[in-house]
């Protein structure tokens, strides 16, 4: 049965609604402006036009395979269509931000309007996949609500801690290199288990499998990241 376009909509902003509420309590001591919040979210939605600027030139020219039908053509497609493009695009509204921006003064704040930026991203991409599910929408709903959206939250968190750690002090080659190349690899390697699992049915348990392990270890290492970045401020908060 097909949903009404309002509850698509809900559907596909809900995830993205408790994630931000999520982030949001973390920063509850100093809280960011409402409005630079939403700035910083439609600034996400904007980053989905500027990725296809970057991946639809290499996919109509044939540098990058238009589809996937097995595990290679999967991977070169998560990164080279997906991962690359869309976290470069998401990076480069994300210096836009904060380059001259005054609310930037703690470290959880990178990860913050990051985190902003990707769930901009995220409820976009999830409107047009639900949009486009028909009859299937909440099966859609329901796997996109609890991987993809969570998947880019986490992509930002580990974007807007390297970001952090190079605006306040940490600048050094790695950092630097980080910033993007975190978000990128956790990105390729989550949409590789999940394209692969479409094209690989035999190995379709063990791949599920990987990718809820893969998953899980991006939530630990993204919530260690926060909590990392909240002591941070703490003490950078008391001295200052």
């Amino acid at each position: 049965m097909n949903a009404s376009p309002f509850l698509l909509l809900a559907a596909a902003l809900l995830p993205a609604v408790v994630l931000m509420f999520f982030i949001l309590r973390r920063d509850r001591e100093h809280p960011e402006p409402i409005g630079q919040l939403v700035k910083a979210f439609f600034c996400g939605v904007a980053s989905v036009f500027v990725s296809l600027l970057f991946s639809t030139p290499f996919v109509y020219s044939g540098i990058l395979p238009n589809g996937y039908t097995d595990a290679l053509s999967a991977t070169i497609y998560s990164f080279g269509a997906a991962a690359i493009p869309e976290e470069t695009a998401k990076l480069i509204m994300l210096w836009l931000f904060l380059r001259k921006n005054k609310e930037f003064d703690e470290h959880l704040d990178g990860v913050v309007y990051a985190v902003c930026i990707g769930l901009g991203f995220a409820a976009f991409e999830n409107i047009t996949y639900l949009f486009e599910a028909g009859e299937d929408w909440f099966g859609t709903a329901i796997a996109r609500g609890l991987l993809a959206v969570p998947g880019h939250f986490f992509f930002a968190v580990l974007m807007g801690y390297y970001y952090s750690l190079v605006h306040f002090g940490h600048d050094n080659w790695r950092n630097r290199v980080f910033v993007l190349a975190a978000p990128v690899l956790a990105h390729g390697i989550y949409d590789a288990l999940c394209m692969t699992t479409e094209v690989a049915p035999l190995f379709q348990g063990l791949l599920t499998i990987a990718l809820l392990l893969f998953c899980n270890e991006l939530r630990k290492l993204g919530t260690r990241h926060i909590r990392e970045l909240v002591e941070a401020d703490k003490i950078y908060n008391h001295f200052s």
